[in-house]
């Protein structure tokens, strides 16, 4: 199943890694990380805001981004949370296009008992 498929699998894997009595303190850092950029990316991706349109333009290009310069890059956090980079990518993009899907087919046929 594809992470993008359903976002609550997203969520889970993440819950998990952090409940991990194990987990080193770094890496929690890495999943915080990595949770803040998918929340922002997912929260401002419509937003009309000006720091809510920064926040998601910074969130876009830090997971969009190919760099591995720098040690916090999106694909360096991701493998080193044993995570493929291209597949969370691909994951976080499509749940976003998902969604955006579903709000403009509701939007289309109205909510139940609304005429539509």
């Amino acid at each position: 199943m594809m992470i993008g498929a359903d976002a609550s699998v997203q969520q889970q894997y993440l819950d998990t890694v952090r409940r991990s009595e194990h987990l080193e303190p770094e890496k929690v850092l890495l999943v915080a990380l990595l949770e803040d950029a998918i929340h922002d990316y997912r929260k401002y991706r419509t937003t009309r805001d000006r720091v809510g349109k920064e926040r998601f333009r910074e969130a876009e290009e830090w997971i969009i981004g190919s760099c591995n310069d720098w040690i916090f890059s999106f694909n360096n956090v991701c493998e080193l949370l044993g995570l493929h980079p291209d597949y969370v990518r691909r994951g976080v993009i499509e749940s976003v296009n998902e969604t955006a899907k579903e709000g403009k087919s509701r939007s289309r046929h109205g909510t139940p008992g609304q005429a539509g």
